[in-house]
């Protein structure tokens, strides 16, 4: 490559947790720029699965990243062209991506959720995703089903 690797941006930890997990989630989740919007859906959000989970001895914000970790896919399936065909090939993936994929999915089937708010929804999918089931889930399993049944293409990996 003729260019280099661009440089890793540091994240300022966020005012209530200082967890620099809590500030890629909420810029994940910030839509047109507005951070404090996003900053309020999401410890909204923690708050109400404090409240619900009251039985549960750990905090909301260890929940949150139980259930984070519950929906992160270890392998992921590529597309490759060998010959004539494309073969999905299944990867493992790097940690940096990991991360992003389960926020990603996290966040997208919160706001695929029926519910009143986006904290409403963004709670239920977390709590969803800490109990292993709901969309987020459903895709990691389907993500690691995919690659298991290519598995035999992992020869042409590049």
């Amino acid at each position: 490559m003729r260019k280099s690797k661009p440089k890793k941006r540091i994240l300022t930890p966020d005012p209530r947790f200082n967890d620099t997990l809590v500030t890629r989630f909420v810029n994940e989740l910030m839509m047109d720029g507005k951070k404090n919007l996003a900053y309020e859906i999401f410890y909204n959000a923690l708050e109400i699965v404090g409240n619900r989970m009251k039985d549960n001895e750990e905090s909301p914000l260890e929940i949150f990243k139980k259930g984070l970790q519950n929906v992160t896919p270890k392998v992921e399936v590529r597309s490759r062209r060998v010959g004539g065909a494309t073969f999905q090939i299944p990867q493992e993936i790097r940690e940096s991506r990991k991360v992003a994929l389960s926020m990603k999915a996290l966040i997208r089937y919160a706001r695929e959720r029926n519910g009143k708010t986006m904290a409403d929804n963004l709670a239920n999918e977390i709590m969803a995703a800490f109990n292993e089931e709901g969309g987020a889930f459903k895709k990691k399993e389907d993500t690691h089903r995919m690659a298991e049944a290519n598995k035999a293409f992992s020869h042409f990996r590049f």
